[in-house]
Parts: C-alpha cells; sequence; structure tokens
C-alpha cells in the first residue's frame, strides 16, 4: 500500500488544538502550559501501549530538539512568539501530523509520536518496507511459482450405484498417486460420494476462502439428472450425466491437489486417505443457482459497505474489472459452444435418417450398379453420423465443461476480491472505533473523571492492538491475492493450451477419417454406369 492515505481516517482534532496551545503560551504562564499539557497527553501516551514510555514523557523539549541546530531551537522558538505569527511552524508540524496518519502503518506507537515527529522519520520508516514490499512480493511469487512442483495424480473413475430408488447415490472411485512424503503411501483409494465433495469444498471454503485463496468449486448439482439416474434404468441421457459428473469431479480434485496451500489442508489429505468421511450436511446452497447466489451475496455486500474503498493499488482495480469482462465473454462463448453441441448433435440425428432413406433407396433400384453406390454411400453416412457423435461429444467435454469451469473458477476469484474489500472495510471501521475511544478518553480528561479513565485506557490499547492487527490482514490478504491471481493466470492459460491443443487434433483426426471415407466412395461413384 504505497499510498494508503485514502485509507486511514482523518487527524484527531483535539491533537491539532493542544498542539496550537502549546505553541502559543508565553513565559509568564508557561507552568499553567506545562501542566494542561502533561494532564492531557501523559495518560493518552499510556494507554497506546508500553513501546516507547519515554518519548511521550520528554514530547514537549522533542518539539524543539529535533531543529537541525540545537542550539538556534531557542531562538527561533522565541522568535515565532515575539512577532505572534505561528503559520509556517503550525503549518510544518500540521503536514508533518496528516503524513503521519495518513501513511504510518504502526498506528499506536506513530500517532503517539504525532507531534514531535518530523517529515523524514516517519517516510523512512513506512517507505521502504511498503515500496519495497509490492515489487519484491511479485518476484518472490513469480520465484514460488517456478519452484511449484507437486507430485499428485488424482483419479476419479468407477462410478458405481449404491441402493435403489430415491435413496440411491453414485459412488466414485478416488484413486491417488503421490511421492510426497506428507502421505503415509504412496498409491491408495477411497471411496466417495458427490456430497463429500461438496464437503470438502465447504469445509476449504471457511477456512481457506478468509485468507485470500481461490477455492476451486465443485461441479453443480443437478436434480433432474440425478433423478433420472436414480429410476432409470439403460437410459443413454444417464450414462452421459454420469460420466459428464465423474469428469468434471476428476478436474476439480485435480485444481484442489494442484494447490499448494489446499494440498496442505488436512481435510484434503482426509478425504483423500480416509476410508469413511463424516456425512457431509447443509450441501443444498452448493448447487449451480446457489453457487452463484453466493457470489452475488458476498458482492452485494461488499457494494453495501459503509466506506467505499478508494483503492490505491491501480493493480487490484484493473485485474477486478479484467476479470469482471472475461467473465462475461466466457459465457457468452459458453452459450455459442452449447448451441454449437446442440447443432452437431441434431446433424447427426438427421444423417442418420438421410442414411437410412439412401439404403432404402438403394435396395428398390434396379440398375444394380447405382444400387450398389447407393448402398454404399447409405454405409459412408452411417460412419459420418458417428463422426458427428464424436465431435459433439468432443465440443462438449474438450471445449464447453472447461468453459464452465472457468466461469465458476473466476467467481471464485472475485470472491477473493471481495474478501480483500471486507478486510480493509474492517480495518477502517476499526479505525474509527478508536478515534472514537480517544475522543472519549479526551472528553474523560477534560471532565476530570479519573474512575472511568482506566477503562478508558484499557479499550484504546484493545483497540489498537485490533487496528494493528486488521492492517496486517488486509495486507496479508493483498499479498495472497496477487499470488492466488498470478497461479490463476498462468494455469488458465496452461488449461486452455492443452485443451484447445486436444480439440483441435481431434478435429483434424475426424476430418482425416472423413476424407479417407470419401476417398474409398469416389470409385463406386465413378463406376456407376
Amino acid at each position: 500500500m504505497a499510498a494508503s492515505s485514502d485509507r486511514n481516517p482523518p487527524p484527531f482534532p483535539a491533537t491539532e488544538e493542544q498542539e496550537a496551545a502549546l505553541s502559543e503560551m508565553g513565559e509568564g504562564d508557561s507552568d499553567e502550559g506545562e501542566d494542561i499539557f502533561v494532564n492531557n497527553t501523559t495518560p493518552l501516551a499510556q494507554s497506546q501501549g508500553v513501546s516507547q514510555p519515554e518519548a511521550v514523557s520528554e514530547e514537549p523539549p522533542d518539539l524543539f530538539s529535533e531543529e537541525p541546530a540545537s542550539s538556534t531551537a531557542p531562538n527561533l522558538s522565541t522568535a515565532a512568539k515575539s512577532n505572534g505569527v505561528h503559520s509556517d511552524d503550525d503549518n510544518d508540524l500540521f503536514a508533518d501530523a496528516s503524513v503521519e496518519l495518513t501513511s504510518e502503518k504502526p498506528s499506536s506507537s506513530a500517532r503517539k509520536e504525532m507531534p514531535t515527529a518530523t517529515g523524514p522519520r516517519p517516510a523512512t520508516t513506512f517507505t521502504p518496507g511498503t515500496a519495497a514490499m509490492q515489487p519484491k512480493s511479485m518476484e518472490q511469487l513469480e520465484e514460488e511459482e517456478s519452484k511449484d512442483n507437486l507430485d499428485v495424480d488424482v483419479a476419479v473413475t468407477n462410478p458405481e450405484k449404491v441402493g435403489d430408488g430415491m435413496t440411491a447415490y453414485m459412488a466414485y472411485k478416488v484413486s491417488t498417486r503421490t511421492s510426497l512424503p506428507m502421505f503415509r503411501n504412496k498409491a491408495f483409494s477411497v471411496r466417495r460420494r458427490f456430497s463429500d465433495f461438496l464437503g470438502l469444498y465447504e469445509k476449504l471454503s471457511v477456512k481457506q476462502s478468509l485468507h485470500g485463496c481461490i477455492i476451486p468449486p465443485p461441479p453443480e448439482k443437478s436434480v433432474v439428472g440425478m433423478t433420472k439416474v436414480k429410476v432409470g434404468k439403460d437410459d443413454p441421457s444417464s450414462a452421459e450425466f454420469v460420466e459428464r459428473r465423474r469428469a468434471a469431479l476428476e478436474r476439480y480434485l485435480q485444481r484442489v491437489v494442484s494447490h499448494p496451500s489446499l494440498l496442505q489442508d488436512p481435510d484434503v489429505r482426509e478425504f483423500l486417505e480416509k476410508d469413511e468421511l463424516p456425512r457431509a450436511v447443509n450441501t443444498q446452497a452448493l448447487s449451480g443457482a446457489g453457487f452463484l447466489k453466493m457470489i452475488n451475496k458476498a458482492s452485494d455486500a461488499v457494494n453495501k459497505m459503509t466506506i467505499k474503498m478508494n483503492e490505491s493499488d491501480t493493480w487490484f482495480e484493473d485485474k477486478f474489472q479484467e476479470v469482471e469482462s472475461e467473465e462475461q465473454q466466457l459465457r457468452k462463448l459458453h452459450a455459442v459452444v452449447d448451441s454449437l453441441v446442440n447443432h452437431r448433435k441434431e446433424l447427426c440425428g438427421n444423417t442418420a435418417v438421410f442414411a437410412k432413406s439412401m439404403a432404402m433407396l438403394g435396395n428398390s433400384e434396379d440398375n444394380t450398379a447405382l444400387s450398389r453406390a447407393l448402398s454404399q454411400l447409405a454405409e459412408v453416412e452411417d460412419k459420418m453420423e458417428q463422426l458427428h457423435q464424436e465431435q459433439a461429444a468432443s465440443d462438449f467435454f474438450i471445449f464447453a465443461e472447461m468453459l464452465a469451469d472457468y466461469i465458476r473458477l473466476l467467481g471464485a476469484v472475485r470472491g477473493c476480491f471481495d474478501q480483500r474489500m471486507r478486510a480493509w472495510q474492517r480495518w477502517q471501521d476499526s479505525q474509527s472505533t478508536l478515534q472514537k475511544k480517544r475522543e472519549a478518553e479526551a472528553k474523560l480528561l477534560w471532565a476530570n473523571k479519573p474512575d472511568k479513565l482506566q477503562q478508558a485506557k484499557e479499550e484504546i490499547t484493545e483497540w489498537e492492538t485490533r487496528v494493528t492487527q486488521y492492517e496486517r490482514d488486509f495486507d496479508r490478504i493483498g499479498v495472497t491475492v496477487r499470488k492466488e491471481v498470478l497461479r490463476f493466470e498462468k494455469e488458465k492459460a496452461k488449461d486452455f493450451k492443452i485443451q484447445i491443443v486436444k480439440y483441435l487434433e481431434a478435429m483434424l483426426q475426424s476430418q482425416q477419417r472423413l476424407i479417407k471415407f470419401w476417398e474409398a466412395f469416389l470409385p463406386e461413384a465413378k463406376a456407376i454406369a
């Protein structure tokens, strides 16, 4: 957060009044001024922690001791008081205070020394750590990504129907091969049902998404498809649905185990290794519509924040806009690919009807050569029907499913940005609460109510700790989101390359087979007399 001035609350007004009162005191009433200053600032300094107690007790001398030449400091202060003009000194102090409040990260100690700190000191305290953090962190992230080579191979196979009627469910064999020492064996397998996969996603979301991690979403629920599986027997659509879900579950698990942070999660290792898992409950919200509602609900909560976030890092703003735009384009492309799949299926059915009609025409033809040519043409059309089926399956399983996966993944990426904004909101709320606590303490000091002062000090100390912790959480989530987006973009490019090459190879192979069919039929067509 190189420029965090937009993120900090306004300066404490009482501090400016105390500074003005201190600078305008004359020689004659200096004792009274010192008593007022000590009574106001000493409890505040004590309530803000014990990190620098000596600096607080010596605060009035420090105001002048930090001038460039210590011997000339009394003369400067005397001149300022003699002519009655304090604009230069006051402006400098105010500028220092505003810089301290808006750019200094350590809240308790920095704000405590706000009247005594000069311009260069907060800059050297804050700027090197933050300015160097961003580029260095990105280099570290790229280096970490290059080292991520997790030797884990997961496969979901052998779907099996368990039970009868509406209580039936599908169980899948989850096989794992790995050389990582965190697992007990090198190769093992378990049986898992669909709700177990949803339960794993729910557990990971509760723990990991709060830190800014991208949790790969599982495949959507399908009540219609599963109902056909439960009550149907050998329905082709049911078999297609089961295969579609099996492949989607396999891709989901592969994305989970390829994530360095998620692989370390004990719930993931338990899912892969443990023979029996507790029954997952409350997974109704993880259906396709439920997942979209969950993402939209989180986005609405961010949009309703009491304090709007003025993004100081344009990287996050640009990436978020890219994610939203890409999600819209993927949805449009997915709709076109679905239309293409339906077109190929329709073409497949029409080709089958054409082949049957051509075969019947060949059987009724008296010309032997023509009859043989028509019959062979019907056989070619039958083969073309099979090719159209394979192309439709290729369009769907290779291309359409990948687009559907990444539409859900982009929703998870938006969720990471929302988590960062919620962390920022939590930090700002805590700063606002701390400001109110300090104002309440100041009122107690002026009202001379020592019985309530100790409690006010304890509350200020507690909220200073919270402000520091929430600020660290916000920074940590920001670094995690950068790392996750970088990793997501690399994985996306790799997946798209693999799937597009596979799709083009399948199309090329299909067209080559089609050419061979027509080349074999061409002599028969020329032989018609």
